[in-house]
């Protein structure tokens, strides 16, 4: 009996030993594993020995990270805490005894390579590329949930998911470019420092009638949007064929910003080959922000590249799509010595993001003067049979020959020697030239002084009227940018039918709805009420600030009346009701990305215009109080109590909000510093209180 239990523990023996060294054979990892950079064990293989986990050399120390293994320059496909500083030879990783997958330095720092509250009991690398920890026989954590640059087959793009290109081939840190799985089925490639809205997208799979889709990449290299129950919409497809089937396929956000399909393709047992399958875009210059503020791309496929404008210089000449700086001060105003010493350079077939804050009729050849005459331009661009101004920084530039406009840069006209005084000549002076001069101020005199009784005469008797005037001139003396009608009371009153129908009130007056006669056009009618010398004021500003604007986020101004005390504004008529409507009284409320997007296109209107201006309200500044002590209190969360949003972007909406309100107009941030900021490109300091 003795002798039959020795043998049965014997047996059990070996098969536990069998069994844990098929484990290691295919990949798994125990409790209390560890790898080091320096060691021969610096990484954790799969089964068929093509991917492996562990350290790999970055810049200057070692990351943590997945890639394809065995071939001449390892292919990462994943890193974890992709922003951290690398780490030195010293670092280990462990998968501890209390079942914590962690990165650990030299000083003992960890730090969770895995962030899940369930306690894992064993990892594996699979041959798919996917790193998991498992708790008995149940995944509880899995690389897969958290891509980087990188799918791979079997690996799912979801809604809200997103892959962030790297930095370089060499450094995976975040990039430059983002690939974004929306909610409404579209996958779109936006650069990473931008406001993700349709004029930032450089690429979109037009999938967006179809929510709910994912992006998946199949082992016969399909790499499709798919959706459960629906039809599988095709991207691309692998079309190089292994001869021996051993192929991984990959699909990756490169760090210029394009979304290739790859595959790797084993020759023999230790030779493998590289394909691109397809490519998102085949021109680097289409990619919106190859080239960074101030820059502009040129070139073909490829071979594109990146250079500064006229008078701007490159930021770190060795990274030339980090875009440019002005090289040169900010003193273009004219009227000054040094303002008189700068000139303008003309670039053709150019190209950069349209949001001008001035546009002028006028001939191409007389574009640059405008600019050279304008303290604000930085640029002007003569684009269809119209000159745009535009100041820096200026982002999106590219210069392609099927491009027809021109752009006309500010730069500091190079010195020229003065000139040398001619010599003085003699005076020489002559009676009969004496006589004339005296003649002549005889009559000159005469001349002025009954022009100057005629005009204190017209003075008395047309005073009232030349008050009237020059209120009237004040309003309407626009330097001739734009042309408004002028309309009479009884001309509006009749096409409001006496003010009856009322679409809105205002802090100084109601709007209504009415039609001008002939046209039958339909408009809205402003009329101010109890006019004092501060709602005179608006109503000045008004008409100046919306008169000189034409943009498509900015109602239009068509017309305006005065007489006596009554003050009309005549505007285009909004047939879907107003902002106001849809942001408070829809049915459906707009949701937080609509209203960041609202809030950046009324920005941008706005800077159509250099005139406009804050005014606080006492009522506003209780408003602005109570989320100020939110924001220092870090309660945000109060401001929208019941509903979903992205915190950072609240954050960023409040805190530049709080800068526009500022009760000095020095601290007022420019209205495009506050589109950088809302962007996100921009960083925004802590606001005073």
């Amino acid at each position: 009996m003795a002798l039959f239990s020795g043998l049965l523990l014997l047996i059990l023996f070996l098969l536990s030993v069998e069994s844990s060294t098929r484990a290691n054979q295919f990949g798994d990892v125990h409790l209390g594993s560890q790898l080091s950079p320096i060691s021969s064990l610096h990484s954790w293989l799969s089964p068929s020995g093509q991917f492996a986990f562990g350290f790999y050399p970055q810049e200057n120390g070692f990351a943590v990270g997945i890639w394809l293994a065995g071939q001449p320059k390892n292919t990462v496909v994943w890193t974890a805490n992709r922003d951290e500083a690398p780490v030195s030879s010293n670092a280990t990783i462990h998968l501890s005894e209390e079942g914590r997958l962690l990165l650990r330095t030299e000083q003992d720092y960890e730090n969770l390579i895995a962030n899940v509250s369930e306690v894992a009991d064993s990892a594996s690398m699979l041959d798919s590329g996917n790193f998991v920890l498992y708790s008995g026989s149940q995944v509880i954590w899995k690389s897969f949930d958290f891509p980087t640059d990188t799918i791979l087959v079997g690996q799912n793009l979801s809604y809200s998911d997103e892959l962030i290109s790297s930095v370089s081939s060499s450094n995976h840190s975040s990039g430059r470019f983002l690939l974004r799985m929306q909610a409404d089925g579209n996958l779109v490639a936006y650069p990473v420092n931008s406001a993700a809205l349709v004029d930032d997208a450089y690429w979109a799979s037009n999938t967006n009638k179809y929510m709910g889709l994912n992006l998946y990449l199949n082992h016969r290299g399909f790499l499709f949007m798919d959706m459960n129950g629906s039809k599988p919409l095709l991207l691309a497809r692998s079309a190089y064929p292994c001869e021996n089937k051993t192929a991984i396929f990959r699909a990756t956000l490169d760090a210029d910003g394009v979304f290739r399909l790859y595959s790797h393709c084993l020759k023999n047992k230790t030779t493998w080959s590289v394909h691109i399958e397809w490519s998102a875009k085949n021109n680097l210059c289409d990619v919106r922000g190859f080239c960074d503020f101030n820059s502009y791309c040129s070139g073909i496929g490829t071979d594109a590249g990146c250079s500064c404008y006229p008078g701007f210089a490159f930021n770190d000449p060795n990274k030339r799509f980090s875009g440019c700086y002005k090289n040169v001060s900010e003193s273009f105003c004219t009227g000054s010595e040094e303002g008189q010493m700068y000139d303008v350079i003309s670039i053709e077939n150019i190209l950069f993001e349209r949001y001008p804050y001035s546009v002028q009729e006028g001939k191409k050849e007389n574009c640059g003067l405008f600019c050279l005459e304008d303290c604000l331009c930085d640029v002007a661009m003569f684009i269809n049979e119209k000159c745009e101004k535009y100041t820096a920084p200026i982002r999106y530039g590219i210069k392609d020959r099927n491009i027809s406009s021109t752009a006309f840069f500010k730069v500091k006209a190079n010195p020229s020697p003065s000139p040398a005084a001619p010599p003085m000549s003699p005076t020489i002076i002559i009676e009969s030239k004496k006589s004339l001069i005296v003649f002549l101020a005889i009559i000159f005199g005469s001349i002025a002084f009954l022009c100057f009784i005629i005009a204190i005469s017209t003075f008395f008797v047309y005073r009232d009227r030349a008050y009237l005037y020059e209120k009237l001139s004040g309003v309407i003396s626009l330097a001739g940018e734009f042309t408004l009608q002028s309309f009479s009371y009884t001309e509006l009153e009749k096409a409001t039918d006496s003010f009856r129908e009322e679409l809105g009130r205002g802090s100084i007056g109601a709007v209504y709805k009415g039609k001008i006669p002939g046209g039958e056009k339909t408009v809205a009618v402003k009329r101010l009420e109890k006019v004092v010398d501060e709602e005179e004021k608006k109503f000045r500003a008004e008409i100046i600030v919306i008169g000189q604007t034409y943009h498509r986020n900015l109602v239009r101004l068509h017309g305006f009346c005065i007489e006596g005390s009554r003050r009309l504004l005549v505007y285009e008529y909004l047939k879907n009701g107003t902002l106001a409507d849809h942001l408070f009284t829809a049915e459906r409320r707009p949701t937080w990305k609509e209203r960041v997007r609202i809030a950046l296109d009324i920005a941008r209107g706005i800077l159509s215009s250099i005139k406009a201006d804050v005014s606080t309200a006492d009522d506003q500044m209780v408003l602005s109080s109570w989320a100020y002590q939110c924001f220092v209190a870090g309660q945000l969360d109060e401001l929208v109590k019941d509903e979903h949003i992205e915190y950072e972007s609240l954050e960023r909406m409040v805190m530049v909000g709080l800068w526009c309100v500022q009760h000095d107009p020095a601290l007022r941030p420019s209205i495009k510093n506050v589109i950088f900021m809302l962007e996100g490109s921009k960083d925004i300091p802590a606001p005073p209180s």
